[in-house]
């Protein structure tokens, strides 16, 4: 058992190229939400929420806006990190069979948030856990997720009616694949290569370290 779930932390991977466009089926759609509700939040405030998004107009405006977004951080880029970059693909927000957007509600449980008076941003890393909950209990079930983050909070916001004061943290685009890479796209495309854990570990106190060439 405790090999397995090991397995399938090593096996999670930002998924953009792989998806099949396959229906998920309904019960592991459920189990999958399920793991992340389940997630801990601070007070106990649960301050997120999940907005299934099927509609292919919908994601097709949204998938147009990333793109745009795309232009904007590629135009900021030059010689061979501005090559590489035009290799990587950042979506799979059409292929994938839903987009998940996962949003944060500050109010959640307000005022009196136990827990978050000294630490405002205790409920968004909340929402953070319940997507890693997600993204897990996905990777069992075959699934695989794709974190878009190229896309401003107002565009989203008013594409799918987020009320103001509501956050929209992420849009997983979730679906069947066809596998998942052994080597995660960003690593495979050259543009940064995983540190080892040693150079993340400190003892007693914080220790300021080079980070060296990516």
């Amino acid at each position: 058992m405790i090999d397995e779930f090991y397995e399938v932390l090593r096996r999670r991977r930002d998924v953009r190229g792989e998806f099949t466009g396959e229906p998920i089926d309904d019960a592991v759609l459920i189990r999958v939400l399920e793991a992340a509700h389940a997630a801990p939040s601070v007070g106990l405030s649960q301050p997120w929420d999940f907005v299934l998004v099927r509609d292919s107009a919908t994601r097709e405006s949204f998938a147009q806006h990333v793109h745009d977004e795309r232009d904007v951080f590629a135009a900021e880029l030059a010689g061979e990190r501005a090559d590489t970059f035009s290799r990587i693909k950042i979506e799979g927000i059409r292929e994938s069979t839903l987009g998940i957007v996962v949003t944060y509600d500050a109010e959640r449980g307000a005022p009196a948030v136990l827990g978050r008076h000294a630490i405002a941003d205790a409920g968004l890393y909340s929402v953070c856990l319940a997507i890693q909950n997600l993204w897990l209990a996905a990777t069992a079930e075959g699934l695989g997720v794709g974190w878009v983050s190229f896309y401003r909070e107002p565009f989203l916001a008013s594409l799918l009616g987020i009320p103001t004061g509501i956050r929209p943290v992420a849009w997983l685009c979730v679906g069947p694949v066809t596998a998942l890479a052994e080597v995660p796209d960003l690593e495979r495309h050259g543009w940064r290569t995983r540190a080892p854990l040693a150079n993340a570990v400190h003892h007693e106190r914080f220790t300021l370290r080079s980070e060296g060439p990516s």
